[in-house]
């Protein structure tokens, strides 16, 4: 069984401090890919960093809407710098967060844009967070594709909408990932969300440090070799054998994000 974590944040303190053990205990488990998503410029340059040590550690770039708000010009340049480098395989998380608003709302639709900007001249996927922006969000980006064009792809990544929403963004031609979350008890619309989503739009991540999977969930930290209950709880739930899950959903990431 192989599967990719396609977000993780591998640069967190609670993780870069035990890296090594992390990755290997995450290779036990079957889970050998990741791709470490930057948040702000420190972790982007520290994403970017940790890819060029491990082999299959790939490296996400972007500023996150909490942080919307120290977005400078400056900022955006070296988002851009970064985002050539070689392992770099997509722009985010950016999005929209209106549920904490730690930016104002205009800062945050003005950064998410000039990300969108960057993937499309570098022709990148985008990983966008989306919070209590739903609607915001997808305008923002139906606009930006009617002006500018196609994106290679974008992901809702921790996607926690409706099913409704669900078929917006797969309509959308979008893709949706989920996390541990789909394993909680109370996390019923979720799990609808899951049964309708086709395996070639599906993808996993274990959004680490945070949201440990059931029967995992008291374990305060985290980390990609937990995913693998999520992805045998989701298999059970769809009624497909795990390891032919695993292979389909591992072959949309692949696609998604040019992994080898």
């Amino acid at each position: 069984m192989e599967l990719i974590d396609t977000h993780c944040h591998l640069t967190f303190e609670q993780l870069a401090e035990d890296i090594d053990a992390i990755l290997a205990r995450s290779i036990a488990a079957g889970v050998n890919k990741w791709i470490t998503v930057g948040t702000d410029p420190e972790h982007n340059r520290k994403a970017v960093e940790l890819a060029g040590r491990f082999e299959n550690v790939y490296a996400a770039v972007g500023i996150h809407p909490h942080d919307a708000k120290n977005v400078t010009g400056e900022t955006i340049a070296e988002l851009k710098e970064l985002a050539g480098s070689e392992k770099v395989v997509a722009i985010g998380e950016t999005g929209l967060d209106f549920h904490y608003n730690f930016s104002k709302q205009p800062d945050q639709r003005r950064v998410f844009d000039k990300q969108l900007q960057i993937a499309h001249e570098l022709n990148l996927p985008v990983i966008v967070h989306s919070r209590n922006a739903f609607d915001e969000t997808t305008e923002i980006l139906s606009q930006f594709l009617h002006l500018n064009g196609r994106l290679k792809g974008v992901v809702f990544h921790c996607f926690s909408g409706t099913p409704d929403q669900a078929r917006i963004v797969l309509d959308h031609g979008f893709h949706i990932s989920l996390t541990g979350v789909v394993t909680f008890k109370n996390a019923e619309t979720a799990r609808q969300v899951a049964k309708m989503v086709p395996l070639e739009r599906l993808m996993l991540e274990t959004d680490c440090p945070y949201m440990s999977p059931e029967p995992m969930r008291k374990q305060k930290i985290n980390e990609p070799a937990l995913m693998v209950h999520t992805a045998n709880f989701l298999a059970e739930l769809k009624q497909i054998n795990p390891a032919e899950f695993a292979d389909a959903v591992t072959a949309t990431s692949k696609a998604f994000f040019g992994l080898p």
